[in-house]
């Protein structure tokens, strides 16, 4: 097997598309303590800098209270629950990535509604009443958190209103009218205000081009745009859950880049494009979505998202999540990278592994990914098993990778005085990672288990414990510097089936005194 030779220069920059944004489940559960420890863990282990998700305007949060009581008539804008879920956001370091909707119903022009939990997906009666709704919000908004605060806010209208689920009879028409009366809501607050959409599902490519022909011709803002990506096709149902097939990675990256193409010599060409939901299986009871197979099969996707897109939610941070209804299982194919009681699935681990990566890319391949920390030169190599979709050969059981890595010496603390560069390492530190089949999959544990519905306090330890990536220190050998002057080591690789990896190399500065003899610990005497 050849080996790849990484370069020892830097070759871009990863950028942060990756984590930009994340999605959640509606607005109002981030009310409730499992989901703001999900999130913590989430920003802790992950970081991402903004969350979206559905509900913002659902009754269940409060904010649109017509009254007509005693001779008074008229609407109070209520945000008592719209502050403590934005409050907690804020203190977990994340901003809201605002989504307008769904609709009031003291607002809503029909009965037509969404998901469990009952979203309103009808237009507004009275547009103009639509309109000092957004108003008071923003208004809001910027009155507690500051307008310097709330610009760095997007502000996205509706969610696919190409489909008949989410936009009563997916009337464009319709849609587009609710784009205007927002939009110049929005900018009546505040011209820097940053406002988007369409929001709109896979397969509405015939969307873009009259979504850019109206606004231009009624000369609204669209500061971004946004779409959504997935990569599965029909369900299959069965009781608590569905099957689906699946087409390869690749096929969520040129979604990702079709928009472009598109608007390509359009007056939106060249705006920002904000995938704000991404997945393999747009259902949330699939559950490919708990496997390693689902980490394996996005690992290219985000070391190759940013290359066509400002950003990519990964749809959804948690399990806690009710679309579908109250889950009838711990793992039921949730959209989560973690599942309920903060236990992490291999999704979490790939996200987890890329948080670790340095910003200098150094090599991309079909299985890796090598980056380089500019302030310590500790070198990361994410690799994956590729894997393909529903059409393609079963993976193999292993999955190999031999790469050239480029060793730079180890440079003391500067923040310590007087420290001066070492010599150049004849080791580095390998750290390893290990997420697949049986490592680091909390899914397949809970299978080994029986699948317990409602896992006690004991199988929940366990589950948390089978979580764990495998671990594995040691140290390699440093080639000196050939004819292209670069010291290198050579990193041998197997995978497991859906094999995820992170590795970190570090060159070794042997402090280890001239007396120690680890081949006398056990105070045999010295080797004559």
């Amino acid at each position: 097997m050849a080996r790849t030779i990484v370069p020892a220069r830097s070759a871009g920059v990863l950028g942060e598309a990756w984590r930009t944004c994340v999605g959640t489940g509606r607005f109002s559960l981030a009310l409730r303590q499992d989901y703001q420890d999900a999130l913590a863990l989430v920003q802790r282990e992950i970081g991402f800098r903004y969350i979206r998700g559905h509900g913002l305007l659902h009754d269940d949060v409060g904010v649109h209270r017509p009254y007509d009581v005693g001779g008074h008539r008229g609407t109070a804008y209520v945000f008592t629950y719209v502050d403590q879920v934005v409050d907690t956001y804020l203190r977990l370091g994340i901003k809201p990535f605002l989504e307008l909707g769904f609709m009031p119903k003291g607002l809503a022009s029909g009965d037509q509604t969404v998901f469990w939990w009952l979203g309103n997906v009808t237009p507004p009666r009275d547009h103009a009443e639509w309109a000092k709704l957004v108003r008071a919000l923003l208004r809001h908004l910027i009155d507690r958190y500051g307008l310097d605060e709330v610009r760095t806010w997007p502000v996205e209208v509706w969610n696919e209103p190409n489909l008949t689920h989410f936009w009563q009879d997916a009337d464009q028409a319709a849609y587009f009218r609710l784009y205007e009366a927002s939009v110049r809501a929005v900018k009546d607050v505040d011209a820097g205000l940053q406002v988007g959409g369409p929001a709109i599902s896979p397969g509405a490519d015939d969307w873009w081009e009259p979504f850019a022909d109206f606004v231009t011709a009624r000369d609204l803002p669209a500061d971004f745009l946004s779409v959504h990506a997935y990569s599965s096709g029909p369900a299959q149902h069965v009781p608590f859950g569905v099957y689906q097939t699946f087409r390869r990675p690749q096929d969520l990256l040129d979604q990702f880049a079709r928009p472009h193409k598109l608007l390509a010599g359009t007056a939106l060409a060249g705006r920002p494009l904000h995938v704000t939901e991404f997945n393999t299986s747009y259902r949330p009871d699939n559950p490919v979505h708990d496997t390693a197979y689902n980490a394996a099969y996005l690992a290219p996707v985000l070391a190759g998202g940013g290359e066509h897109a400002d950003s990519f939610a990964y749809w959804t941070f948690s399990d806690v999540f009710e679309e579908e209804g109250v889950p009838a299982a711990f793992f039921h194919g949730g959209f989560g990278m973690v599942a309920h009681r903060q236990v992490r699935k291999p999704t979490f681990h790939l996200y987890g592994f890329l948080a670790r990566m340095g910003q200098d890319v150094l090599a991309r391949g079909a299985d890796h990914l090598v980056t380089r920390h500019a302030a310590t030169g500790q070198v990361t190599v994410l690799a994956w098993q590729p894997v393909g979709g529903t059409e393609d050969p079963a993976e193999a059981d292993r999955h190999e990778l031999r790469l050239s890595i480029p060793v730079t010496p180890h440079v003391s603390d500067p923040q310590v005085t007087g420290a001066t560069p070492a010599s150049d390492p004849s080791r580095v530190f390998v750290l390893r990672y290990d997420v697949d089949e049986s490592a680091g999959n909390a899914w397949a544990a809970w299978g080994e288990m029986g699948r317990p519905a409602s896992p006690s306090g004991r199988q929940l330890d366990a589950l948390h414990e089978a979580s764990e990536p495998a671990r594995r220190a040691y140290s390699l050998p440093v080639r000196p510097p050939g004819p292209a002057g670069e010291a290198r080591v050579d990193l041998d690789l197997t995978l497991a089936r859906h094999g995820v990896t992170l590795v970190t190399l570090d060159p070794v500065r042997d402090e280890t005194p001239a007396w120690l003899d680890d081949a006398r610990i056990l105070g045999r005497p010295e080797p004559r």
